[in-house]
């Protein structure tokens, strides 16, 4: 009779076991599927820990002398191993991003957004039909948002919506992208990396870029770094990989962490224009989890860690994400502002582009005239560019 109890023990146990793990796992697919591997150990901590609550109820070791206190320092201790594995991920959540943290929505035009310039008196040029479908960068939305809502007829401009919207933003590589497919009639964007022009190439597009105009590419690091400023020459060392510490450059002994942006993303593309013939070291690659549950390796976001650089366009960090825990650094000896981008003693202003690549969309001409024009220009200066006139 005691066997035959310890054998259905035995075998409640086991069933209880595949149940909390079949539990488990089901868990665990849902967190893979979302891509938070940082609770995996935790999971796996959690079903390891209900499974011996049960056995030690089973086995009445709460009952027994220190029972209690054994069971639950050895739970206890699960956890405590299972929540190790998020303490980084959290630790890595607490610096702030700075690349691509914004929300266009405060942006949309004809929202009465209070964030986009506004003209002195109103345009002298109007689209009422045939609206070209305009695309961009990120950094620059906030420009042609201001384009549409002084040229387009009144309506609504979703910036995230390309399936509904004509006036959006898909980043500048897909912007690219949807240009060269004939799915957007002008782009505002920085020049195309040397992979989008063989794209348009092979598909026998050719891209009309004409200047509408400018804006500083600059280096930011943490607002306490005491590094105000690099030369040219110590940002391509420092992003070759021949410069590793802070100590080299007058900072503190920190190694220096050095963050790169996505291929045929605007700023990476200016990035390796600048590094020209300098060796880019490989960037830093964090892995994360596809849409249908596979891992992707993605160039890591910028974390604004003490040690950290990065990069941008001026307009972006200061006015778009408007972030005081970083500093952008002088160039140089130069600091990149709207009077040194304008008499080009910042040494890496450079200019942005409408592009088109032979659309059949009888206004697209027209209304690139408007935005070279001095009513266009004047939106460019008062959105916190620099014009090309």
């Amino acid at each position: 009779m005691e066997i035959l109890e310890m054998f259905g023990r035995i075998m409640m146990a086991l069933f209880i076991g595949a149940l909390i793990g079949a539990m488990g796992l089901l868990v665990l697919l849902i967190v893979a599927l979302n891509g938070d591997f940082q609770f995996i150990g935790l999971v796996i901590a959690v079903v390891i820990s209900l499974w011996l609550l049960y056995l030690f109820v089973d086995i009445d070791l709460y009952k027994k002398p220190n029972g209690k206190r054994i069971a639950t320092g050895i739970i206890a201790f699960c956890l405590l191993i299972g929540a190790a594995f998020s303490v980084p991920h959290y630790y890595k959540e607490s610096f702030a991003k700075v690349d691509g943290e914004v929300d266009l929505y405060e942006y949309e035009p004809f929202t009465d957004s209070e964030k986009l310039a506004q003209p002195d008196s109103p345009s002298s040029f109007k689209i009422e039909n045939d609206l070209p479908k305009l695309d961009g960068a990120t950094a620059l939305y906030p420009l042609y948002a201001a384009f549409t809502e002084a040229v387009y007829p009144r309506g609504q401009y979703p910036p995230y919506d390309p399936a509904f919207s004509k006036v959006v933003s898909t980043t500048t590589p897909e912007a690219y992208d949807r240009l060269i497919e004939g799915k957007a009639d002008i782009i505002f964007v920085a020049g195309p990396s040397s992979g989008q022009l063989k794209k348009a190439e092979n598909l026998g597009v050719e891209l009309k870029m004409t200047p509408i105009g400018r804006e500083a590419f600059v280096f930011f690091v943490n607002s306490r770094n005491p590094v105000d400023g690099l030369k040219s020459e110590e940002i391509k060392r420092i992003y070759s990989g021949e410069m590793t510490n802070w100590s080299e450059l007058g900072g503190k002994n920190d190694e220096i962490r050095a963050f790169q942006r996505p291929v045929d993303s605007g700023s990476q593309t200016t990035f390796l224009k600048f590094m020209s013939d300098t060796p880019v070291q490989k960037p830093e690659i964090e892995e994360m989890a596809s849409g249908m549950g596979g891992i992707i390796s993605e160039v890591a976001s910028y974390r604004n860690y003490k040690n950290a650089i990065g990069y941008t366009f001026r307009f972006f960090a200061v006015d778009m994400v408007q972030n005081d825990k970083i500093k952008l650094l002088a160039i140089d000896g130069v600091e990149p502002t709207i009077e040194t981008i304008r008499s080009d003693e910042y040494p890496m202003a450079s200019e942005f582009y409408a592009v088109t690549a032979g659309s059949d969309n009888p206004n697209i001409e027209a209304f690139i005239e408007w935005i070279v024009s001095e009513e266009g220009q004047e939106l460019v200066e008062r959105t916190g560019f620099v014009s090309v006139k």
